[in-house]
């Protein structure tokens, strides 16, 4: 295959971004390439839907003793359970902190960072037309649904530091009550270690996120670089509800 159809095979797949328009913008059709402040909605929604992320630390250099002589100062990355539950910052990631957790342990008083990468939606299985399921002797080969090249999806890393969400770990609290439901609705297994639980010590913290760094997908197709803090914070429900991501299902009247 030459390398020019090779990639000709991806470019689509990394124009399936749907963002809410600006209905003071005049109309056109013509692609481009999101803006930061777009990719900011796109970060943003990934973020609500994604349950899963890496968040990298480094070994400071006091550690415990139960760590090998020579680690510190060295990078730590760990898979985490991550949600958009925070109602006093939204934009903050919410995370539940395990006091026996080495990423955790790591992060405390120092800068992490999370690594959140878009997942889409399974794949529909291979189809075949209405006609050749009525002849038992068509040899018509079932269409293939529609692959992603995983360097055509978006991901980004946040960086930032961690603090208490105040409230949180109370389930009384107004506070508590909402990141507590919230959290245990995309984790539902963490019910067991909420802040009280008998196993782990453990507190509900947010990732005050001060630095975003994003790759839309291919360069002529998507937006990489940095995203203003500012813009970040600024994504409210309704553009994130309104964005759509590739895999995702196009609102009513929308197209992708």
């Amino acid at each position: 295959m030459k390398p020019t159809t090779l990639l000709s095979t991806f470019l689509p797949l990394t124009s399936a971004y749907s963002i809410p328009k600006d209905s003071t913008a005049p109309s056109s059709n013509a692609f481009k390439i999101p803006t930061a402040r777009e990719s900011a909605i796109l970060a943003r929604r990934i973020l609500t839907l994604t349950p899963l992320g890496t968040i990298s630390t480094i070994f400071p250099s006091t550690t415990s003793s139960r760590n090998p002589p020579g680690i510190e100062g060295k990078p730590h990355a760990l898979m985490e359970y991550i949600s958009a539950c925070d109602p006093l910052a939204p934009s903050n990631p919410t995370l539940l902190s395990l006091n026996i957790s080495s990423t955790f342990r790591n992060a405390a008083n120092a800068n992490l960072s999370l690594a959140i990468t878009w997942t889409p939606p399974p794949l529909p299985p291979p189809s075949r037309s209405f006609l050749s399921h009525l002849n038992p002797f068509s040899s018509e080969p079932p269409v293939q649904p529609q692959s992603y090249s995983a360097a055509a999806l978006p991901r980004y890393s946040l960086m930032g530091y961690l603090e208490p969400i105040p409230g949180a770990d109370d389930p009384k609290s107004d506070v508590g009550k909402l990141v507590q439901t919230c959290y245990t609705n995309t984790h539902p297994d963490a019910k067991y270690w909420l802040p009280g639980n008998r196993i782990h010590e453990s507190h509900f913290v947010r990732l005050v996120v001060t630095e975003i760094y994003w790759v839309g997908g291919f360069g002529d197709r998507a937006y990489i670089g940095w995203i203003d803090a500012k813009d970040w914070e600024s994504v409210t429900e309704k553009e994130i509800e309104g964005a759509r991501l590739p895999g995702e299902k196009p609102l009513e009247g929308g197209d992708l």
